[in-house]
């Protein structure tokens, strides 16, 4: 044996492991999408799943939902996460372990407990409508559902971003605020012009994340809402599992999910490109 080659041996069952369970069921994906996996056994009809997504307007509608949470949802959690970073990073704060630790606890919450919890919540009856004195079936109501996911995805990702942008606040040098107050910068202009240029690669990076899991968003809309009412808050995900695994239609859930893929990765690109340029 070659010495050259015992790296190689070292990699073999990490290798086979990615091949079995990761390489091959994506390129068989790909393959489904080509085919019509309505009948036994499945023929190729390179049109019928790729043909039928530009004049499905379930498709269009699950895709609008999902455009509709990526645009109010994503922008407002990181705002929301950026001064949640900047109050934990203070050193006029006392206990800052308990409120880094309490703010990142909704990520560990099962989505199946909180779901429920946000459901109770927003029920007609819930906690929500008594504390603001309303008759309103969140629930069950177009815009409200949509409130009600937004809320819910706000909640639980807002602390899990505020980390991330918390540890690249501590990576800042001091001197460059030392420098600034020299100068006789204001507490405000510090943070615009020290400390948001210096997280742009970390704020760039939480933007990619999260636009990649606004697009895949199956949880949260399927526990509280189940896509509803009628089709307002089916998301892509929500619409992806329903063809393939209520409709059996595992040929156009695949021709979905590199659709996603394929947004997923136009999305990052454009970002990468207007913000990442000098990260």
């Amino acid at each position: 044996m070659k010495p050259g080659a015992t790296p190689y041996l070292f990699l073999l069952p990490y290798l086979a492991v990615f091949a079995l369970f990761w390489a091959w069921p994506i390129l068989d994906s790909l393959l489904l999408s080509f085919q019509n996996t309505r009948v036994y056994p499945p023929v190729w009809d390179l049109g019928v799943n790729w043909g039928r997504i530009l004049r499905d307007s379930a498709f269009w509608d699950a895709l609008r939902n999902t455009l509709l949470i990526l645009v109010i949802q994503v922008p407002l959690m990181l705002t929301l996460a950026t001064a949640l970073a900047v109050a934990l990073n203070s050193h006029l704060l006392k206990a800052r372990g308990f409120f880094r630790f309490a703010f990142f606890a909704p990520v560990v919450v099962g989505a199946v407990a909180y779901s429920a919890v946000f459901r109770l919540l927003f029920n007609q009856n819930g906690a929500v409508n008594a504390a603001l004195g309303l008759d309103f079936n969140w629930i069950f109501d177009p815009v409200g559902a949509m409130v009600v996911i937004i809320v819910a995805l706000t909640w639980r990702w807002t602390g899990y971003n505020a980390i991330i942008i918390l540890a690249g606040l501590q990576n800042i040098p001091k001197e460059l605020y030392e420098a600034a107050e020299m100068d006789g910068a204001s507490p405000w202009q510090q943070f615009w012009y020290v400390t948001l240029p210096s997280l742009r690669p970390v704020l760039l990076f939480c933007l990619v994340l999260s636009i990649i899991g606004t697009l895949q968003l199956f949880t949260e809309p399927w526990l509280i809402t189940n896509g509803g009412p009628g089709t307002a808050t089916t998301t892509l995900g929500v619409y992806l599992y329903r063809q393939g695994f209520q409709n059996i239609n595992f040929g156009y859930a695949s021709t979905i999910a590199y659709v996603i893929t394929l947004l997923a990765l136009v999305f990052s690109l454009i970002q990468l490109r207007l913000f990442g340029r000098e990260s």
